[in-house]
């Protein structure tokens, strides 16, 4: 609680203090205290900066130098009012002016203009430059760091929380370097700052002490000369601190210890560097002229020093050195390494040896970007999110051949020929290639070498690469298979997604006790027909209130499909015109006289030749449509639409069976058959 209330008020407090410093006289002492705060300030962030292991562990580094920068020359605007009015700004500068140079204004200047010189040209130029060139190579590498962060997420090597994280970082890293190469500019200008002041408070002390208090010109660069010097001094320590921590944060590697640790352990380790140094510096003291206690005693020194360093085992023995592994990887029989075999990942992605081309982005595959692109678009249609589809290669397939597997099952096969295209289309006789089927429609289709594209496109043959293939069939199989993919923690992620934006429809279902497993099941069978769940809300709410009679999850089902009705139907349609196969009133009466409840929801008790009969009429009326390039729903009375689907799913998987019930007011139903006593006989 304390903490929140610091960060709320005594922050925003202070630097608020910092501006009114800039209008409001202070008194002396408390201006030595500030210049005590002020130079202690610049000690802790040198610290700091040396103590991070990276440069984003101090990402407040950039604001803080504004803040501290500000706070140094409103010090100085405070110090400079007390030398004009009264000829004192407290012990702390006088001390700096008489003590620290000895009461000499020539030697108060030089070492003033020194340090300056330190700060601006050495250390704040340096330092602004390396972010400057860390900025914009931060920014080239980004797109290449998030590439690498998704092909690790689409390979399963890391999860979306990892994902999240480092793209964060990147992030973060990003703005960082930016708002370094920009807060750099703020110690360029406080140099410059402090050289103009300096010559203000000079030229104002004159002026005031020779016109307006009469005294001589040695009082008065005696009193005004070295107050103002003492201020300098006293201002620009702190400020050289601060730059020395800028250069420091800035060519700031990330590693696992902070600077002095790495300092000392990559220095301490070259033994032989630090006895040669040594030896080089003893040598020098019998060069005629030099000193020769310094050099030996310096010399000796080292020399000894690096007798006493530790000798790399594999240097001595002529072999390069390796650093020891800090993780050593498990035992294959460990139990973590047996856990991660027995794992079944639920959509895998299988690829002949010859297709990993199509995988590497480094040789300019893109199928992990079509993946993920998948996914986005699978999540915005069906209102679920993919699983990560672990892609890898397989040895035993043969050439050419991609497996793709849901829950460790295999679900679809097919060809993709690297370096082909496959071109779709009912005239390609001419068309050099492999003849073969399309494999999500099955339609007629041949793999031709990659040069005969313009050729098969003016035969108007629809033209498709490798990856497309792979990407279009893995589609269509997650299409098929949404409802297997729905796991139950995904059904909870769905669940707390929805309490954020809509909390009194998950409340609601939680008061009816609606269990995860119930809301997984209703959620799976509308994907199993092809519903998308994007409108969970509408979902939750018509589960509670059906929740109150009946948990049959036919009923639950039937119950969200017609308070989406309008939506499915809309979506079956193309400018709002809908093509329908109805069936006939007195067969949908025999059928109701038949229909029955099973363990597995409402059934048709029809012998297999009156089943057999009924498919058959169904499939040529809708046969009889797609002819005329339509694409029809079936359309029936709402207690017969469960039934009815379940008996032709098999025989037309594509034909999506609708009640009335279903059917949006705004549609414009076109018949385009109708399923007849004459067609099926029950």
């Amino acid at each position: 609680m304390q903490n929140n209330r610091l960060t709320l008020v005594g922050v925003p407090s202070a630097v608020v203090c910092v501006v009114v410093m800039l209008v409001v006289p202070l008194p002396t002492a408390m201006i030595d205290v500030l210049i005590t705060l002020n130079l202690v300030g610049a000690v802790i962030i040198l610290l700091t900066a040396m103590h991070v292991k990276r440069a984003l562990d101090f990402s407040v580094f950039p604001s803080l130098l504004l803040i501290a920068t500000m706070y140094r020359l409103a010090l100085n605007v405070s110090v400079t009012r007390q030398v004009l009015l009264h000829g004192h700004a407290g012990a702390v500068v006088e001390a700096f002016g008489h003590f620290v140079v000895g009461g000499s204004v020539v030697v108060g200047l030089v070492v003033f203009f020194i340090i300056i010189i330190i700060q601006f040209v050495v250390i704040t130029n340096g330092a602004g430059r390396v972010a400057e060139v860390a900025a914009r190579f931060t920014l080239d590498a980004m797109p290449g760091k998030q590439m690498a962060i998704d092909a690790d997420l689409n390979s399963g090597l890391i999860n979306k929380d990892e994902a999240r994280r480092r793209r964060r970082e990147v992030a973060a890293e990003a703005e960082f370097y930016g708002a370094m190469d920009g807060a750099s500019k703020f110690v360029r200008g406080d140099a410059i700052a402090a050289i103009v002041i300096m010559v203000i408070n000079l030229i104002g002390g004159f002026a005031i002490g020779l016109v307006q208090m009469h005294d001589s010109f040695g009082q008065a660069i005696n009193t005004y000369s070295l107050l103002s010097i003492g201020d300098g001094l006293s201002s620009q320590l702190p400020a050289l601190l601060i730059s020395i921590s800028t250069g420091i944060i800035v060519t700031r590697a990330g590693t696992e210890s902070d600077l002095g640790t790495d300092l000392l352990g990559q220095i301490l380790h070259q033994r032989r560097a630090v006895r040669i140094a040594g030896a080089g510096v003893s040598l020098m003291a019998l060069v005629p002229g030099l000193p020769k206690l310094p050099f030996l005693f310096v010399g000796a020194g080292v020399f000894f020093l690096g007798g006493r360093l530790p000798k790399d085992e594999a240097a001595s023995k002529g072999a390069p050195p390796t650093a020891p592994d800090p993780d050593p990887a498990p035992a294959p029989d460990s139990p973590e390494e047996l856990a991660k075999d027995m794992k079944v990942d639920p959509l895998e992605l299988e690829v002949a040896y010859n297709m990993v081309e199509l995988v590497d982005p480094a040789r300019g595959g893109d199928l992990l970007d079509r993946v993920k692109q998948l996914r986005r678009k699978v999540a915005l249609d069906l209102g679920v999110v993919l699983p990560l589809v672990r892609t890898r290669d397989n040895i035993d397939l043969q050439a050419s051949t991609y497996v793709i597997k849901v829950n460790g099952a295999e679900a679809a096969r097919g060809t993709a020929v690297p370096g082909q295209v496959l071109a779709i289309g009912d005239v390609l006789a001419s068309l050099p290639g492999a003849p073969t089927k399309e494999p999500v429609f099955g339609l007629d289709a041949k793999w031709a070498p990659a040069s005969a594209r313009a050729q098969a496109e003016r035969m108007g043959a629809t033209v498709v690469d490798p990856a497309s293939v792979v990407t279009t069939h893995l589609a269509e199989v997650v299409k098929q298979n949404a409802g297997k993919l729905l796991t139950r923690s995904a059904v909870k992620d769905l669940v707390e997604m929805t309490k954020r934006t809509d909390p009194t429809a998950v409340e609601e279902l939680g008061a009816a006790q609606v269990t995860l497993a119930e809301v997984q099941r209703v959620l799976r069978d509308l994907l199993d027909e092809g519903v998308s769940v994007r409108n969970l809300s509408k979902i939750f709410e018509v589960i509670t209130e059906k929740a109150r009679t009946t948990r049959e999850p036919e009923a639950l089902v039937e119950g969200c499909r017609q308070a989406l009705g309008p939506a499915l139907s809309a979506a079956l349609s193309t400018d709002g015109h809908l093509p329908v196969i109805t069936v006939d009133p007195m067969l949908e009466q025999q059928l109701s006289e038949l229909l029955r409840n099973g363990e597995n929801g409402s059934f048709l008790a029809l012998g297999p030749d009156k089943a057999e009969a009924l498919t058959l009429a169904v499939s040529h009326k809708a046969k009889e449509a797609e002819k005329d390039g339509e694409m029809p729903v079936l359309v029936c009375a709402t207690p017969l639409r469960q039934a009815i689907r379940k008996l032709v799913r098999t025989a037309v998987p594509r034909l999506p069976v609708l009640s009335y019930a279903e059917l949006g007011s705004q549609l414009h139903l076109e018949t385009k058959g109708v399923v007849d006593l004459a067609h099926a006989t029950v």
